[in-house]
């Protein structure tokens, strides 16, 4: 991996497939996204303390509604990638048993063959 990869893979997801809920979603573009959200939100909350000092993340609350529609897609369309509907990310209303079960289907690898998710099959 390097960060060339990882920053065109967050573009990708961000600029290209902001409101994409359609097609599938490998662990790898999954996971590059993940991270570097989490990468990003950290230097948004250091940001934050620094300008609005503790307790304040209005930075970071803009940054989260801002990524909030591409990080439902990518995570929509890597529960198509597994063969799952993207309404069971609804799980993750059911902390923390929710959560864990969708970072273990996030884990899983990609299903070969086509499924009904498959934009490219006929």
């Amino acid at each position: 991996m390097t960060f060339e990869e990882l920053k065109n893979n967050y573009v990708s997801v961000v600029k290209d497939k902001f409101f994409c809920f359609e097609g599938r979603a490998d662990r790898k573009e999954f996971w590059y996204f993940v991270l570097a959200n989490f990468c990003i939100s950290i230097m948004i909350g250091i940001i934050d303390g620094l300008i609005f000092g503790t307790g304040h993340a209005y930075l970071g609350s803009l940054y989260s509604l801002a990524v909030l529609l591409p990080n439902l897609g990518v995570s929509v369309r890597r529960l198509h990638d597994i063969g799952k509907s993207g309404w069971w990310l609804l799980l993750s209303l059911l902390p923390p048993i929710g959560t864990i079960i969708l970072i273990v289907w996030a884990c899983k690898p990609s299903v070969d063959e086509g499924n009904q998710y498959d934009i490219t099959a006929d």
